[in-house]
């Protein structure tokens, strides 16, 4: 029997997957995972039994991914699982930067009591006037899950569309229109494009990648779109919408620097605040969670390397999260050896400081085993599927 604990409400589309093996507390005190979206988690102390923590979102900068690594605790995130919701947001975001759909609904609302609204409507709408985005150029800089999305639409919607990632998937790359040029620098970006979208996430190579020196590269009067993360714009750099130079910021994220600033067009973290992709993040994160705890696999996870040896079958499972050292594996098979254990099947993935280790054993594990793999150094969990 595994327990859960929601630190934020999660959609019960996805919370219905769990099975009845599964049991919902109140409290984080003896869950075996924990399911959380936005509540700030640097300050918790974890319980030992706390082997997983499922992000119902892709941004984690609110779980301290270390310590969770270092207490051998594996953070999934739902990466796609919103992307058409901040997608459509991008696209709206352009559309009101290019049309001055707000300045035009305020004209209306103060206004709702002129008896003659309709025919001075007329008159007054020559101020709200934009610019059509049909035949404009957007550079998309990250195509990821969303940055794909956004270049696709933008095709259909008549935009000469270009893409920057040095870190292109070859799933992304499939998914990528034909259409879409391939910028090779992000200076090609700067220099050419009307629009600019970002989508990369929060690294320290990516903060504050738009800068002054950045937005000095940009034509004047362009637009700046921001639905990933507020740290990848330096603030600062807002004097450039005072002067003109940018039309417009239109971000998702609004902070004291650039609330209120003219040209500034902010909505309040809405990217994935959408019913559809709410449900999505649910169940994606509860399956991620059930096949980590039932099969040891591992989807998705930002502190240790993803690594799926399928559904568990008759065999025990051994799984090991450890340190990305040398001999871990040798140190592994000799203790089973040691007890005459067969080895059905083994995997092992490694991503930065961390590893993890899966074994197919076709008989039962002994405690005394497990105790002697637990004491091999920078061993941070054993757990036994059985």
């Amino acid at each position: 029997m595994y327990k859960y604990h929601c630190l934020n409400p999660i959609a019960d589309i996805g919370l219905n997957n769990f099975t009845e093996d599964y049991t919902k507390i109140d409290t984080a005190e003896g869950a075996d995972a924990l399911l959380v979206r936005s509540a700030v988690m640097h300050d918790m102390e974890f319980d030992k039994n706390l082997k997983a923590i499922g992000r119902a979102g892709a941004g984690v900068n609110n779980i301290p991914l270390d310590t969770c690594a270092e207490q051998g605790i594996v953070v999934f995130n739902t990466p796609g699982a919103n992307a058409n919701g901040v997608k459509e947001l991008v696209i709206a975001g352009m559309l009101l930067a290019s049309r001055d759909i707000i300045g035009g609904i305020n004209w209306v609302q103060e206004n709702e009591e002129d008896g003659n609204i309709l025919k001075d409507a007329e008159k007054a709408k020559k101020q709200f006037a934009g610019c059509e985005i049909e035949g404009k150029k957007l550079g998309v800089i990250g195509l990821g899950a969303i940055g794909v999305l956004v270049a696709n639409a933008a095709v259909h919607l008549g935009m000469e569309v270009y893409g920057y990632d040095p870190y292109l998937s070859v799933d992304a790359a499939w998914r990528l229109s034909r259409n879409i040029h391939h910028a090779k620098t992000v200076d090609e970006l700067y220099k050419d494009c009307d629009y600019i979208t970002i989508h990369v996430p929060a690294m320290d190579s990516t903060k504050g990648m738009i800068d002054k020196n950045a937005i000095g590269l940009m034509k004047d009067g362009v637009v700046i779109l921001n639905y990933a993360r507020n740290v990848l714009v330096d603030e600062e750099a807002v004097d450039a919408l005072v002067s003109g130079h940018v039309k417009n910021y239109v971000t998702d994220f609004p902070t004291p620097i650039v609330a209120g600033v003219k040209g500034a067009i902010i909505t309040p973290h809405l990217g994935a605040s959408t019913e559809e992709s709410e449900d999505n993040c649910a169940k994606m994160a509860v399956a991620e969670v059930r096949n980590y705890l039932e099969n040891g696999n591992i989807q998705h996870s930002v502190n240790y390397p993803d690594c799926d040896m399928g559904v568990k079958g008759e065999n025990t499972r051994i799984t090991l999260l450890h340190h990305n050292v040398p001999n871990m594996i040798g140190q592994f098979t000799k203790i089973l050896a040691d007890d005459n254990m067969n080895i059905a099947d083994m995997t092992n993935k490694s991503k930065g400081e961390y590893a993890y280790t899966m074994i197919d054993i076709d008989s039962d594990v002994t405690d005394s085993v497990i105790e002697d793999l637990t004491k091999v150094k920078d061993v941070l969990r054993v757990r036994v599927i059985r």
